[in-house]
C-alpha cells in the first residue's frame, strides 16, 4: 500500500526542524510527502503566511507538494476550528478526494497536538499513525490538556532538538511515547541553508554593523571586527505575561545589561508581530549610553543571525533561541526578566512555565550574580511538571516529593507556588497544622512569622 505523509507546519523554525528530520532519515520512507501550512495569526487574510517567509523555498524542496490548511477550513480560523464527530467520515472522504490520497495509508507529522489545527487534522484521519515534532522548549513539559486516548495512543514518538542535553521530553509520556533526537549536524545544515539565502544586506559574520535591513542609533562606538550582542524580543505583552510598558522597559534593560557586560555594538531582533513602539525605549537607552543599536526589520530566524552575525552574546527573556544559541552554536547567552514573569504566570498550568524554568535555571542573569545550575535538572523539571499537571502525570508524585524534600532552597521556591504545593500536599506547602487559620490579615501575618521560625528549625 502506498504511504502518504502529511506534515503540518505553522512556523519557519518548525519547518526547518522537519527538513532536518527528513535529511537525517528520522522518518520512514513514503511515496508522497505533503507539507500542509497553517497561518495562526489573528488576521491570516492580511498577514503573510509561512510560504512567504525568506528561505521557505529552500525548505519546501523536501516535500512533493505544499497545501494551505487555512483554505481548507475557511472562513473558520485554523486555531479554533474542530470537526464535529459525526462529520469526520465526510471530511476524510472529501480530503482524500481533493488531495488525491485515494486509498493511501496516511501518516501525520504535527506540532502542538493538544490543540487545533494539529488535533483537528488527527481527528480527520482516525486511522493514521502520528509523529509529533517539538517547536521549542514546551516539549520538555507535560501535555497541556488531557488528551483523548484515541489520539494519544496513535503517537509513535516526539521528535525534538537537543536543546538541553541529557533532558528527555515529558510531552505525551503518559502514553508511553518516547523522545527521539533530530541530529544536530542535520539541524545546523538546514539553518546554514537559510542563512545563505537571507537578505544579501544582512551583515556577515564578524561585522556587527547592520545596514540595509535595519536602522542604527547611537554614537557608533562599535568596531568593524567587534561581534555584536544580539537582543531577542518576544512580544510578551501579546501573551499577557507583562504590560506593553513593562516590555518596553525589558528591552531597555537588555541594552543596559549588554552595555554593562562590555558590549558597544548591539543588534535587536524584534518579534515579527510586535509594533515599532516596543523598541523605541531601547533605542533611546542606546543613544543615552552611546552605543550602536541596529534594529532588524526583516523577518529572519534567530538562527540565521547566529550563522551570519556570529554574535558575542545573545540576550533574551525566555526565548527558545537562547538555548539554541548555547546548545547548537556555543554562543554565550544571558537572560533578563524571567523572575518577574515566573512570579505572575497564570494559570499555574500555563505551558510557558517549563520554558521559563529551564531558561531561568540554566542561563546566567544579565543583571544578577552568577547562579550555580540546579543539582538535579531532570528532577526539577519533573517536579514542576507534576505540580502543573498532577492528573496527567500521577506517576511523578514520588519523584516530586523527593525533589522538594531535598532541593527546595529559597532560590528554588521561585519555580513553585506555595499554594499549589499546599493543595497537592507536597513538601514546601503550608503546614497542615496551620491550615485551619482564618483569612484575617493579622492572623496571616502571625502565621507567616510562625512559618519562618519553623523553617529555621526544620519545621
Amino acid at each position: 500500500m502506498n504511504v502518504t505523509q502529511i506534515f503540518l507546519a505553522s512556523t519557519l523554525y518548525g519547518t526547518a526542524t522537519l527538513a532536518a528530520a527528513l535529511d537525517a532519515g528520522c522518518l520512514p520512507p513514503a511515496g508522497r510527502r505533503i507539507l500542509l501550512t497553517s497561518n495562526h495569526s489573528p488576521a491570516p487574510e492580511v498577514t503573510p503566511g509561512l510560504d512567504a517567509m525568506p528561505g521557505f523555498a529552500a525548505l519546501r524542496t523536501r516535500f512533493d507538494e505544499v497545501l494551505d490548511w487555512n483554505a481548507v477550513v475557511a472562513p473558520q480560523h485554523p486555531s479554533t476550528w474542530a470537526p464535529r464527530p459525526e462529520d469526520v467520515p465526510l471530511w476524510e472522504r472529501q480530503l482524500r478526494r481533493s488531495w488525491g490520497l485515494g486509498g493511501d495509508r496516511v501518516e501525520l507529522v504535527v506540532e502542538s497536538l493538544q490543540v487545533p489545527p494539529a488535533q483537528s487534522l488527527c481527528r480527520l484521519f482516525p486511522g493514521a499513525a502520528i509523529d509529533v515534532y517539538a517547536d521549542g522548549l514546551m516539549s520538555y513539559g507535560p501535555t497541556r490538556f488531557r488528551l483523548d486516548p484515541q489520539i494519544g495512543m496513535r503517537v509513535r514518538r516526539v521528535l525534538h532538538l537537543d536543546l538541553v542535553p541529557g533532558l528527555e521530553p515529558l510531552l505525551l509520556t503518559e502514553f508511553g511515547v518516547r523522545g527521539e533526537l533530530v541530529p544536530a549536524p542535520a539541524v545546523l545544515k538546514v539553518f546554514a541553508e537559510l542563512a545563505d539565502l537571507a537578505e544579501p544586506s544582512l551583515p556577515p559574520a564578524g561585522n556587527g554593523h547592520g545596514t540595509g535591513i535595519g536602522h542604527g542609533h547611537g554614537t557608533g562606538h562599535g568596531t568593524e571586527d567587534e561581534p555584536p550582542a544580539l537582543l531577542l524580543g518576544q512580544y510578551l505583552s501579546a501573551l499577557e505575561l507583562m504590560s506593553p510598558d513593562e516590555e518596553e522597559e525589558l528591552h531597555a534593560a537588555m541594552v543596559r545589561g549588554a552595555y554593562e557586560w562590555g558590549h558597544r555594538d548591539l543588534v535587536f531582533k524584534p518579534h515579527p508581530s510586535a509594533p515599532a513602539a516596543y523598541w523605541r525605549r531601547a533605542e533611546a537607552e542606546a543613544a543615552r549610553l552611546g552605543v550602536r543599536l541596529t534594529v532588524l526589520d526583516a523577518p529572519v530566524l534567530a538562527e540565521t543571525l547566529y550563522q551570519r552575525l556570529r554574535p558575542a552574546l545573545v540576550v533574551g527573556c525566555f526565548s527558545t533561541g537562547l538555548l539554541t544559541a548555547r546548545a547548537l552554536y556555543g554562543i554565550p547567552v544571558a537572560r533578563t526578566g524571567t523572575g518577574a514573569v515566573l512570579g505572575r504566570l497564570a494559570p499555574y498550568q500555563n505551558s510557558n512555565r517549563i520554558p521559563l524554568t529551564l531558561v531561568d535555571a540554566l542561563v546566567p542573569d544579565l543583571d544578577g550574580p552568577p547562579q550555580d545550575p540546579p543539582a538535579d535538572l531532570p528532577g526539577l523539571v519533573a517536579a514542576v511538571a507534576f505540580t502543573m499537571q498532577p492528573r496527567i502525570l500521577p506517576d511523578h508524585r514520588p519523584g516530586a516529593e523527593a525533589y522538594l524534600a531535598r532541593h527546595l532552597t529559597p532560590y528554588a521556591r521561585r519555580y513553585f507556588g506555595r499554594r499549589r504545593l499546599t493543595a497537592l500536599g507536597l513538601p514546601g506547602g503550608i503546614p497542615a497544622r496551620l491550615a485551619f487559620l482564618p483569612r484575617q490579615r493579622a492572623l496571616r501575618r502571625a502565621a507567616h512569622r510562625l512559618r519562618r521560625r519553623l523553617g529555621r528549625f526544620g519545621g
